[in-house]
């Protein structure tokens, strides 16, 4: 298992909640030994003026989880955190109502970076948005 802080998908959900993932409706789902996920509707808070979901919507959705997937993986002791230092999405197929569920999964966690392959698909399972996520971790600033 790669996580090193003990977390519950409901103390995730209610972590920070005056944020930009509350604002958007993204929602912790489920985890596994190496993966993550979480869902964002696509309602009026995260379409575009063309009715389909807003690329950037999906890019925050990659960062929102893959920043958490980091958080989880630095034990608690270091006083470390992440912060996001690229990424990149590559929009495949658009969206128009629904859920979409994003599922994390690591490339690399080392020391000081991390490295996430971010899948987002639509309710019939279809990838909608593919993203890369790197992540440095830094010390946390009181």
């Amino acid at each position: 298992m790669i996580w090193k802080r003990k977390f519950t998908i409901n103390n995730l959900n209610n972590r920070e909640p005056n944020c930009l993932n509350t604002n958007l409706g993204i929602k912790f789902s489920d985890f596994g030994d190496d993966f993550i996920k979480a869902t964002m509707p696509v309602d009026h808070r995260t379409i575009q003026p063309y009715g389909i979901l807003h690329g950037g919507a999906s890019a925050s959705l990659a960062e929102t989880i893959g920043s958490v997937a980091s958080l989880l993986c630095i034990p608690e002791n270091l006083n470390r955190v992440p912060v996001g230092i690229e990424i990149n999405a590559s929009h495949l197929k658009s969206v128009s109502q629904g859920m979409v569920t994003a599922t994390a999964r690591p490339v690399r966690i080392g020391r000081n970076l991390h490295v996430w392959n971010i899948e987002i698909r639509n309710e019939d399972e279809d990838l909608i948005c593919i993203s890369r996520l790197t992540t440095m971790i830094i010390d946390k600033q009181s």
